[in-house]
């Protein structure tokens, strides 16, 4: 008797073992999703169509949409990377807050190589260079032409210091072997307005701000900046195949906290794909001229890494700081 209840204790226990070294069901509570730009912003648009997927494809989930905005997608990031690691809190957010400020910010109050997991690269999107109808160029080896003969007629308007838009222009600058006039804009808009009206000569902007005017005459759409061609606008050439080895690709991608239990991270990133293969989903994001990625954790971590490496020599050449 006294054997059969040892042993009854000792199933007992090795089945509460189990279960406590067993992963929890995920979501077990309502997940927030925290955008370091505002509402209303590209980041917050892609969060909220991922929150809709995500809701249908957990239909007993809930997924809340939280805008975190202040010192350049700073804020909102270091939210996702000091959040407890248990699922509960996920984050969106680009190269900037990931990667780049690493190099212009003297201190961060988190480390995106430590504190963020790396879930998966959602989106990228084009920007197009572009150039005033004044600069009298129809290609890109017109305007590296028009740069190299008198730089000093020559400014370039970006969506603030340190955004990839000035990081392009100033790369592409250093490509030319000249230094050119900045001025940062509040936002896509305004750089285009400023663009169209020849307060500024030349841009590198975000490609769903800029198509809508390609037919507008005071303007000339010059060549992407992604890798490959953009599948929306097939006829212009890469600025790598227009003689300028530069890439500035905007991506967006989604994140969690360091720490969080491998299983969920797996889960999350098999979610993810999934959400981005719906047909909706795919429309929504190729209405902003947004390709779908869903690129695994160890990629996105890559992805991260080399726009690092990418833009430390440009932003040291520049002299580029925020602060």
């Amino acid at each position: 008797m006294m054997r059969l209840l040892l042993l009854t204790l000792a199933m007992l226990l090795a089945s509460l073992e189990a279960r406590a070294q067993a992963p929890a069901a995920w979501p077990s509570k309502p997940v927030r999703i925290i955008v370091p730009f505002a509402a209303g912003s590209t980041p917050d648009a892609v969060a909220r169509v991922m929150a809709d997927g995500f809701q249908a494809e957990l239909p007993g989930a809930t997924f809340v949409v939280e805008n975190k905005p202040g010192a350049s997608g700073n804020l909102g990031t270091e939210a996702v990377a000091k959040a407890e690691p248990d699922g509960a809190t996920i984050g969106l957010s680009i190269g900037g807050p990931l990667a780049i400020n690493t190099l212009l910010f003297s201190t961060l109050k988190y480390d995106p190589g430590k504190d963020i997991a790396a879930i998966s690269q959602l989106v990228t999107q084009a920007s197009i260079l572009t150039v005033h109808k004044s600069v009298g160029a129809k290609s890109v080896a017109d305007l590296l032409a028009a740069l190299k003969a008198d730089p000093q007629k020559f400014t370039f308007g970006s969506i603030g210091v340190g955004s990839l838009s000035h990081l392009a222009m100033e790369a592409i600058a250093q490509k030319a072997g000249v230094k050119l006039v900045h001025l940062p804009m509040q936002g896509s808009p305004a750089a285009m307005t400023a663009l169209m009206r020849g307060d500024v000569q030349v841009a590198c902007l975000p490609s769903i701000a800029v198509s809508p005017h390609a037919g507008n005459s005071d303007i000339a759409l010059l060549a992407v900046s992604t890798p490959e061609r953009s599948p929306f606008l097939p006829n212009l050439p890469t600025l790598k195949e227009s003689g300028v080895p530069v890439e500035a690709d905007a991506w967006l991608g989604l994140i969690a906290p360091a720490g969080l239990a491998p299983e969920i991270v797996e889960r999350l990133h098999a979610l993810t794909v999934k959400v981005l293969a719906r047909p909706e989903v795919k429309a929504k994001l190729e209405a902003q001229q947004m390709q779908p990625i869903g690129s695994s954790p160890k990629q996105f971590r890559a992805l991260i890494d080399a726009e690092i490496a990418r833009w430390a020599p440009v932003i040291q050449a520049g002299g580029i700081k925020i602060n």
